[in-house]
């Protein structure tokens, strides 16, 4: 039985995630997620489990294949209980989004610097094999010309770029010092099914469009990002369970296809035309401090070591979260 823990794992990749590991047999998977941006309904969506408590940490041989334990990754004695006896850790959980980052910046930094090495320290005391970080574009800030791929060098202009590029250099120390095979994943902009929760631009795009109201576009609409449907992300992450000779390596995790938002807003208002009769009219607001004008990622390396190959476009994708919405209103 391969046992993983996923931190994070009631948020919008973590449930996506582990639908896709339980269709392989032999896998058991402890959730851990402090629920203040996911919701256990996600999990439940996805598969049953069971909830446990700190104290239940050292009985893992009675678990059933998912268990849940609400818990911070800033607490490094949860983490170093968490992950005896673990073949691999994902760690997903993090302070997510350049805003909050700005506006609370000493947050960002426990959270993403603090909670990374409490686990990456417990995964090498533990003896795991593997530990997947999931990292951003953030840390290259903007680099021109694009696309950007791993050789950059990073210059983050927000705090959580700054936090996730500290998750990075932590990933390789470990590997370097103490032989702990960590494999960094740099997500683009990741949208699809069971995204409720999220912030951003896809997912609230179409939660505007069902409540009929505007679509918020900051600056000119022309800034432009790399859309990545959930089901091609967690496509990567299995491949860097499995991958072999690739600790310590960072991997550009995208569609390699650039879209500016405005066009986003025009094909989900399309959508909302042949699917609800209506569409949002687009309101633009001051451009926000922080963000970057343009990213979009060469996957090359990614296509050549992981055999990462994404199978969504943007249009087939939208429509897929668009509907997935409709079917979920009530959330």
């Amino acid at each position: 039985m391969k046992f993983f823990i996923i931190t994070g794992g009631c948020g919008f990749i973590g449930v996506n995630l582990i639908k896709s590991l339980l269709l392989q047999e032999q896998t058991a998977v402890l959730v851990i997620d402090n629920l203040t941006s996911s919701s256990l309904t996600q999990l439940a969506k996805v598969s049953p489990y069971q909830e446990i408590e700190d104290h239940e940490l050292d009985d893992k041989d009675s678990w059933p294949r998912v268990v849940f334990l609400k818990g911070d990754i800033r607490d490094e004695t949860l983490a170093m209980r968490a992950c005896l006896g673990a073949d691999a850790v994902i760690h997903l959980a993090a302070s997510t989004g350049v805003i909050p980052s700005i506006q609370d910046p000493r947050t960002d930094c426990l959270v993403n610097v603090i909670g990374t090495f409490n686990f990456l320290e417990a995964a090498r005391l533990n003896g795991v094999k593997r530990f997947i970080f999931a990292s951003s574009s953030a840390p290259l800030g903007d680099q021109f010309p694009p696309p950007i791929h791993e050789e950059m060098v990073p210059r983050p202009k927000s705090a959580y770029g700054a936090s996730k590029l500290a998750g990075e250099a932590y990933c390789t120390a470990y590997l370097n010092s103490f032989s702990l095979e960590t494999v960094v994943l740099r997500f683009s902009n990741v949208y699809g099914p069971n995204s409720t929760h999220k912030n951003s631009v896809v997912a609230k795009f179409i939660k505007h469009i069902i409540s009929h109201e505007p679509l918020p576009i900051y600056g000119d609409g022309k800034q432009s990002r790399d859309f990545i449907y959930v089901d091609d992300l967690v496509g990567a992450i299995l491949l860097a369970l499995k991958g072999e000779q690739i600790g310590g390596q960072i991997f550009q995790i995208a569609s390699q296809q650039e879209h500016i938002v405005v066009e986003v807003a025009r094909e989900l208002n399309r959508l909302a035309e042949k699917h609800l009769g209506h569409k949002s009219p687009l309101v633009f607001e001051k451009e926000r401090r922080g963000e970057v004008r343009r990213s979009f990622s060469d996957i090359s390396k990614a296509k050549r070591v992981l055999g990462f190959v994404p199978k969504y476009d943007l249009k087939r994708g939208l429509e897929e979260t668009f509907l997935w919405f409709l079917e979920n209103q009530k959330e």
